[in-house]
């Protein structure tokens, strides 16, 4: 069964299971203690750390090693922050964060900080001038990611960071999506990754804090990772992931050819074989292995489990997913279809009839979703056509008004106007995605008794 969603998880890397498992036997002691086993234990703690940090970019004593990415996100954004407090409370980060870096912004906020969002473009990308103008003389931290874990558009670090070193202000990089592929260029100040995301064991995040930066561990006061990461070391998970992480580095160059054009095989299909569809995120700056494109009239969640059952696990950016109900931020800020996604992701090794068994599976899979559900064919003209039309999608949750609006713009004459009643938080943000996907125009959200009224008027 192909599995095909390694941006959530690499599988186990062979170098790291090798790793592991010898390292068992030699560091289960306390590499704080001085007798034998003790000095073994620190010894291979010692060498993860270097091959970490020449793998990161930094030096030894640079870097800690975290119980996770998110853990080392948490403890970068807090640490900085309470290191430059006297400079300010205020953090900038882009709109298309981790939710990690996003819940860390939230609870500065909830303690009387603030922070500002900084928008991005229609691939994901921030403009580094944007970002710049974002800074402000209390910004004590800015933050943002190498490269986006739903879309794989990758963001301009090195140029954010010449404009944020020459504001005084330090850039914590979330690495965890790019750090497997190559280190992260620029002048970046903190940088937290996460050893499951390229083929290393759960458990094992990644905290590098340069030196000269201000930075004040949170918490009770731990005397292990320099303070900044409280409790015993997961030795030999640690060592799997640095040895996994120097192994995966050695193979990127050729590996990321490979998995690159089998992408550019999957975003150039995609289009070709599936109707009413977008591949979203940027087509050059971007991830080697990962893609992600837009199905109108379709859920994600669905395609999703159709998809599982004809063998094949990708996962999906849609907006209403069975357990929150709310919008992917990513996409939101894109401003692209927040249904209907799926999101593509080749682990090390995908072969090329992986990849065409996929795409002969997947124009099957989209119809049958959209057949279920009722959405056209196409907006046939109607023979007597409405000058507008009313739809009324009360209590019917995307991608239904959605698929209720392309029923019927077609009987309205060009220039005419269909009008969709909805309560779902989604349509607000895919009926805008879908005029700008055919070519209508959306002229914006008015009040309603029940819900919100979203005009758009037929171009074509």
């Amino acid at each position: 069964m192909p599995y095909f969603d390694a941006a959530s998880s690499a599988p186990l890397h062979p170098v790291a299971r090798q790793a592991l498992l010898a390292s068992l036997d030699e560091g289960w002691a306390d590499p704080a203690r001085l007798y034998r086993e003790g000095r073994r234990a620190a010894v291979l703690l010692d060498a993860a750390r270097e091959a970490a940090a020449e793998a990161v970019g930094c030096r030894p004593d640079e870097l800690a090693f975290t119980s996770s990415g998110t853990r080392a996100v948490h403890a970068a954004v807090t640490g900085a922050l309470s290191g430059r407090r006297r400079v300010g409370r205020h953090l900038a980060l882009s709109a298309v964060e981790h939710s990690s870096v996003l819940h860390s912004a939230a609870a500065l906020a909830a303690e009387g900080g603030s922070f500002t969002e900084v928008p991005v473009d229609r691939t994901g990308a921030v403009d580094p001038s944007e970002y710049g103008r974002a800074l402000r003389p209390d910004t004590a931290l800015a933050c943002l990611q190498s490269a986006n874990h739903e879309v794989g558009t990758e963001q301009p670090v090195a140029e954010t960071a010449e404009i944020c070193a020459d504001a005084g202000v330090p850039l914590m990089v979330d690495a965890a999506q790019s750090l497997g592929w190559a280190p992260v260029p620029g002048r970046w100040s903190l940088l937290a990754a996460s050893a499951h995301k390229w083929g290393g064991p759960a458990g094992v995040g990644l905290l590098a804090v340069r030196k000269g930066v201000r930075f004040a561990p949170q918490g009770p006061a731990d005397e292990r990772e320099s303070g900044r990461a409280a409790g015993f070391e997961n030795i030999p998970a640690i060592v799997a992931a640095a040895a996994s992480l120097r192994a995966v580095r050695a193979e990127a160059e050729a590996e990321a050819v490979r998995l690159r054009a089998l992408v550019d095989r999957i975003r150039a299909a995609v289009g070709a074989l599936v109707p009413d569809v977008e591949v979203v995120g940027d087509p050059v700056r971007r991830l080697p292995h990962l893609v992600t494109f837009s199905c109108l009239y379709v859920d994600g969640e669905t395609v999703l489990h159709e998809l599982d059952r004809a063998g094949f696990s990708v996962s999906s950016g849609s907006s209403c997913t069975s357990s929150t109900l709310t919008p992917s931020h990513v996409l939101k800020a894109m401003g692209v279809l927040t249904e209907g996604n799926i999101r593509v992701s080749l682990p090390a090794g995908t072969t090329e009839e992986e990849v065409g068994a996929f795409l002969d599976v997947l124009p099957g899979v989209v119809a049958g979703v959209r057949e279920k559900l009722g959405a056209p064919s196409s907006a046939a003209p109607s023979p007597t056509p409405r000058a507008s039309l009313v739809v009324d999608a009360l209590g019917r949750r995307c991608p239904i008004p959605v698929i209720e609006l392309a029923k019927v713009i077609g009987e309205v004459p060009v220039g005419g106007t269909v009008t969709v009643l909805s309560d779902d938080e989604a349509a607000r943000l895919d009926i805008p995605a879908w005029c700008a996907m055919r070519e209508q125009e959306y002229v914006g959200e008015e009040p309603a008794d029940r819900g919100s009224a979203y005009v758009v008027r037929r171009l074509l």
